[in-house]
């Protein structure tokens, strides 16, 4: 039977107790409707309700909630057991609410989101001796995640998807690995092994996407596109604050983006994912669609990305092409058109200039 997750938005007044209540309310009608509540998390200083339910379909959901105390939730979205309790840690109640009466559970499903991005498609090692540095790199990454108390969602080779409790774990444990990262890779690779840490937060659900799909975003798109290599948002430096009496994230190593950044880069990348491939794409496009001047767009691109608007579209596409090669999805002359390119020649010459190799010989050291 599918999982679901709800999102109740709660008034000021409601406390952690009222909603043990209402949940103990719907347990008791639960079985008229199929339904199985799990469990449920509440976060008193967001005045949010996340309920998680076994059930035959969303209407069951909102019926129950109907019957038992007429509090319907703003929003229901389908969920994967695992994949919630690789974010939060849990699918059943807290062992120290179990046993009791009320079982009131005061625990927000808040949580810090980090990705990390490590460039090691462009390796120039021996295969044993890149194996070994990778393997150095993934054991010091792992042990800082877990010494700081983060989650891992999702990682391969080249990437993670860490969630955290606490801002201040999340942020402490970005500083660490950066640190960590120069003694894991070998100097004279310095120039491909590049590592990019990005810090956002949020709830499991907003008010459109799937599981976190808002936090994700962000930290994805800070990520791959902010030119700096650890990037927090807006959200993250305030709490971090709060949560450290006022404590300054030191901002040589650690760059915060403002809110009008993050709205712009929001604007940007939700434009760019759609026309990235399109060779006819010109940057007159780009100021049109996104309602700057090109001067206006020249400044923000440079401030946020260190690329001018013609680089930052074709370093796109390089980095797309790569992806492509690596997966082996087509030859040269297909990935060039599939990612934009108007001919395989200029392609080759793009991705020489860039990556400091053909794409041929890429293919012939990397695949195969």
């Amino acid at each position: 039977m599918p999982i679901y997750m709800d999102r109740h938005d709660v008034s000021e007044t409601v406390t952690a107790e009222n909603v043990a209540q209402l949940h103990q309310q719907d347990l008791k009608v639960e079985h008229k409707f199929g339904c199985r509540g799990l469990t449920y998390w509440f976060d008193e200083k967001r005045k949010t309700a996340f309920c998680l339910i076994e059930a035959p379909n969303k209407k069951a959901v909102q019926n129950m909630h109907n019957h038992a105390h007429g509090e319907l939730p703003h929003r229901i979205i389908e969920v994967n057991d695992k994949i919630v309790e690789s974010f939060l840690g849990r699918i059943e109640d807290p062992v120290k609410a179990q046993n009791t009466e009320l079982n009131i559970i005061n625990d927000p499903a808040f949580r810090a989101i980090m990705v990390i991005k490590t460039s090691s498609y462009l390796n120039r090692l021996e295969g044993n001796q890149f194996s070994l540095f990778m393997q150095k790199f993934h054991n010091s990454v792992l042990k800082s995640i877990k010494h700081f108390n983060g989650r891992i969602v999702k990682r391969d080779n080249n990437n993670y998807l860490v969630s955290f409790k606490m801002i201040s774990n999340a942020v402490s444990c970005a500083l660490k690995i950066q640190y960590n990262f120069k003694f894991t890779t070998p100097k004279f690779d310095l120039k491909n092994r590049k590592i990019k840490i990005a810090l956002s937060s949020g709830v499991p659900i907003s008010d459109e996407g799937d599981f976190f799909e808002e936090a994700i975003n962000l930290a994805t798109r800070m990520c791959e596109v902010v030119k700096d290599q650890i990037v927090i948002s807006n959200e993250v430096k305030t709490l971090y604050e709060s949560e450290n009496r006022n404590a300054i994230i030191d901002k040589d190593l650690v760059r915060t983006l403002k809110i009008s950044e993050e709205k712009f880069l929001t604007s940007l990348m939700d434009y760019v994912d759609i026309i990235w491939n399109n060779p006819n794409f010109n940057v007159d496009d780009f100021s049109k669609e996104l309602g700057y001047s090109k001067s206006q767009l020249y400044r923000k691109l440079i401030g946020i990305t260190g690329k001018a608007p013609n680089n930052f579209i074709k370093e796109y596409r390089l980095h797309k092409a790569l992806d492509l090669l690596h997966k082996q999805h087509g030859n040269i002359s297909e990935i060039a058109y599939e990612s934009g390119f108007n001919s395989p020649a200029y392609f080759s010459k793009c991705f020489k200039d860039k990556y400091d190799i053909l794409p041929s010989k890429y293919l012939q050291q990397h695949i195969g």
